[in-house]
């Protein structure tokens, strides 16, 4: 007899939808489970068989054959355990299936027969939708996470039992999700930063227009203390962006059986990470950090101390907004659009441009810490600022500076006239405009026009660096509430992207 379900398996971040198909019949008892399972899903037979009889079924001593089509598609993790012991009870008892034969069905069992939560369900339930099936069955860990795709029926279970009830009476109940309060993550705050004006209105035009920035000072001079409070500073992700982030970060197993992720995401990797945790891979291939700061920020603290190998891998995503994982049996793309705040020593010792102490490094030395960041990757960063140590009078001093909130509220606004300016692209930073948006959207005064063409000429500008610059001035006309981008405008950003710091390079 044979019995087939609907379950799904993870390509990336993406699902596919799989046929379980059961058969029992006649010959010497034997479990087997073909269309190409990882070692997850062949021990499943084990948890599916004493599941079954710990939940007070009967196993069958017969032959049970496992088919997961389409056979050609590699099948990883443990959530086909209730879809395939489901649709074993459901051919013994022979039971009908129809209540829940358009619903897809995961979930893994451990060996009292409880359903455990998986990885990867919003996937999952976008997937189903798509493909117009009626809802989806998941883990009851799962279910407030499956619940933030509208239109979907979800079916949250806790034990094999609760599943194997809804087919024998066909009744059951849509899980209704519990509202969620509003998850106010307990920001550090720009107020507690004292003095670092000129760095401070940097990392606001950064994030009003999610343009990469680099932050070079001596140690201690603030550097890591200002981008730590860079997400007290950015608005709130938007529906689309919001389902995005949270299916990367949900693959990755770092939802915890929440809803949708609705604060962007802040990323700091220590410098020792590989190549690959940065970038992503694996078996199967997971996003890496670069990923998972998707439409929110990467930090890289002490930047030249990071592999080179490691550092090059940015270089892709920064331009395109994917990375793209390359293996023997397949080619998986993530999404990687994040905004890059980067801090570094000038040098080894630190100080070569601190206001305090004198470089003790020699020119080579400098050279060589300088030459650890490619020329390449340098011309991708759109703003670079020094940071200098702030004097005593200043630390001593009570701080009136302007609260994160009051800045977040000017970012807002900028980053508002941004995606009306490019509704319906799939992009609305100016960080991330195409060449034809710059000759739409950058109109340059007569003034602009002729500072830009004279730094251009004097300094050898390329033409990734004449794009960053007008980038970053449309980004500071925004702020100024100007159509035109001025003369200061241009200034400004100019100054933002001056490698000079960089000579050695």
């Amino acid at each position: 007899m044979l019995t087939i379900l609907k379950s799904s398996a993870l390509n990336g971040i993406e699902s596919i939808l799989i046929d379980v198909e059961v058969d029992i019949s006649k010959g010497m008892p034997g479990f087997s489970i073909v269309g190409l399972p990882d070692n997850a899903i062949k021990e499943s037979r084990e948890r599916v068989k004493t599941a079954i009889s710990n939940s007070g079924h009967k196993f069958p001593q017969s032959k049970i054959t496992i088919n997961l089509a389409p056979a050609g598609v590699k099948k990883e993790g443990a959530g086909f355990d209730l879809p395939i012991a489901t649709a074993v009870v459901s051919t013994v008892y022979s039971l009908q299936i129809e209540k829940i034969k358009n619903f897809v069905i995961v979930g893994e069992l451990a060996l009292n027969g409880k359903v455990k939560p998986i990885k990867g369900v919003l996937s999952t339930v976008i997937m189903a939708r798509e493909q117009g099936m009626e809802g989806v069955v998941v883990p009851f860990e799962n279910a407030q996470e499956a619940s933030a795709i509208e239109d979907m029926k979800i079916i949250a279970v806790k034990h094999l039992n609760e599943l194997i009830d809804i087919i024998k009476t066909g009744n059951f109940s849509v899980f209704v999700p519990e509202k969620e309060k509003e998850r106010i993550k307990d920001f550090l705050d720009f107020s507690d930063v004292k003095g670092h004006e000129q760095a401070k209105r940097a990392i606001e035009i950064a994030a009003s227009g999610g343009h990469n920035i680099l932050m070079v000072g001596s140690p201690g001079s603030g550097k890591t203390m200002l981008a730590k409070r860079i997400p007290s500073i950015l608005p709130t992700l938007g529906k689309e962006e919001s389902i995005e982030t949270t299916k990367l970060f949900s693959v990755s197993g770092l939802t915890a059986g929440k809803g949708l992720i609705s604060q962007r995401p802040f990323r700091s990797p220590h410098h020792t990470i590989s190549n690959i945790a940065l970038a992503g891979g694996g078996v199967p291939p997971k996003p890496g950090e670069i990923s998972l700061a998707h439409n929110g920020v990467l930090f890289l603290d002490e930047l030249p101390e990071f592999d080179r190998r490691a550092l090059e891998v940015l270089r892709q995503p920064m331009e395109d907004g994917i990375i793209t994982i390359s293996r023997a049996i397949q080619t998986i793309k993530f999404p990687a659009s994040f905004m890059l705040v980067a801090s570094m020593n000038p040098c080894p010792c630190g100080y070569l441009f601190d206001n305090k102490r004198t470089c003790t490094c020699s020119n080579n030395a400098i050279q060589r810490y300088q030459h650890k960041i490619s020329g390449p990757l340098l011309d991708r960063i759109d703003m670079s600022i020094i940071v200098n140590s702030i004097d005593y009078s200043q630390l001593r001093k009570k701080s009136t500076a302007e609260k994160s909130l009051d800045i977040r509220k000017r970012v807002e606004k900028v980053r508002a006239i941004q995606k009306n300016r490019f509704k319906g692209k799939n992009y609305f930073t100016n960080s991330k405009m195409m060449p034809s948006d710059i000759d739409k959207y950058c109109i340059l005064d007569s003034k602009a026009e002729i500072l830009l063409k004279t730094a251009m000429e004097k300094t050898g500008i390329s033409a990734r660096g004449y794009s960053k610059i007008v980038k970053v001035a449309r980004t500071i006309a925004d702020m100024s509430d100007s159509t035109l981008i001025l003369s200061q405008h241009i200034a400004e950003a100019i100054q933002y992207y001056d490698r000079s710091m960089f000579n050695s390079i």
